[in-house]
């Protein structure tokens, strides 16, 4: 049976992963418990002894606000600690697959939705972190997926906790009753969790590269929102009471960072519409 090694064990995707996959991988689970990810000399020593034949590295500090405040430690996490765990992947041939994000994108030139070969910027230290742990696995490594990641929803299960995402975020916002402010000028794909979960097994087999995995969406966040509220069965004078429109947020800079998802659909992983992936949820878990 293969090991996969999978950082950041105990987090949403992860955990999802491997809940799904139960029985199919050995998975080595590995967390900030075992290894301390803001020292990348002590992570290439802990990743050098490990037993593993291929590593799914999901470990990151992803709270936009920290990677503000503290832009050190968490470049030392996200940029050097990844960069150290690649290095060790190649020298030791086994391959890596690093989970990037859409993040790369917000700032980029051009037209969305962005393919894989579009130049990416960043206007968050989030981004910029993940953008040079991304270019420097490209340009080094000769085994390894970049799985660029959209905005991931889905709802709990036995041991897993979703992050925070479209659809907690609305149903937070219905179950208590009180208003909630949704981005106008934001455009970005959302997508179903368990689409990842689903298909790991064809996901570590792609060939080599950078992959985007992101369901599609046409829609403002404001307008996402709105349409999770009606498909949860909220009146349409509740919607408009309750899930109230951010004009203010990029205002004077719309940002759209959705992602084209053409290439990895053409090897073969199913992905769809924001609309098909949430319908599919809400059945999942008997909410439709």
């Amino acid at each position: 049976m293969k090991r996969v090694l999978v950082t950041g064990a105990r987090g949403y995707l992860a955990s999802l992963a491997q809940l799904y996959n139960a029985g199919r991988y050995e998975f080595v689970r590995v967390s900030h418990t075992d290894v301390d990810f803001r020292d990348p000399a002590g992570v290439e020593e802990f990743f050098r002894a490990a037993d593993f034949d291929v590593c799914l590295h999901m470990a990151a500090d992803a709270t936009t606000a920290h990677c503000e405040q503290d832009p050190e430690g968490t470049h030392r996490v996200n940029a050097e600690s990844a960069i150290a765990i690649a290095r060790v992947c190649h020298e030791r041939g086994r391959r890596v697959v690093f989970i990037s994000t859409e993040q790369c994108f917000n700032a980029s030139p051009g037209e969305a939705p962005f393919s894989e070969e579009d130049e990416q910027a960043s206007t968050t230290r989030y981004g910029q972190q993940k953008m040079e742990a991304d270019a420097w696995i490209r340009e080094n490594v000769d085994d390894y997926l970049i799985l660029r990641f959209s905005w991931m929803f889905g709802l709990a299960l036995p041991g897993v906790r979703p992050s925070p995402n479209i659809l907690t975020n609305v149903m937070s916002v219905l179950r208590q009753g009180k208003p909630g402010s949704f981005r106008v000028h934001e455009r970005r794909n959302m997508t179903y969790a368990q689409r990842f979960a689903g298909q790991l097994p064809q996901i570590l087999a792609l060939p080599s590269g950078a992959y985007h995995f992101a369901s599609q969406n046409g829609r403002t966040t404001y307008e996402t929102a709105r349409l999770v509220a009606e498909l949860l069965g909220c009146p349409a004078a509740e919607v408009d009471r309750l899930i109230l429109p951010d004009e203010e947020t990029y205002a004077e800079r719309p940002r759209d960072f959705r992602l084209a998802s053409d290439k990895i659909q053409a090897a073969g992983i199913e992905l769809g519409t924001f609309e098909e992936d949430l319908d599919a949820c809400l059945r999942d878990f008997g909410l439709a």
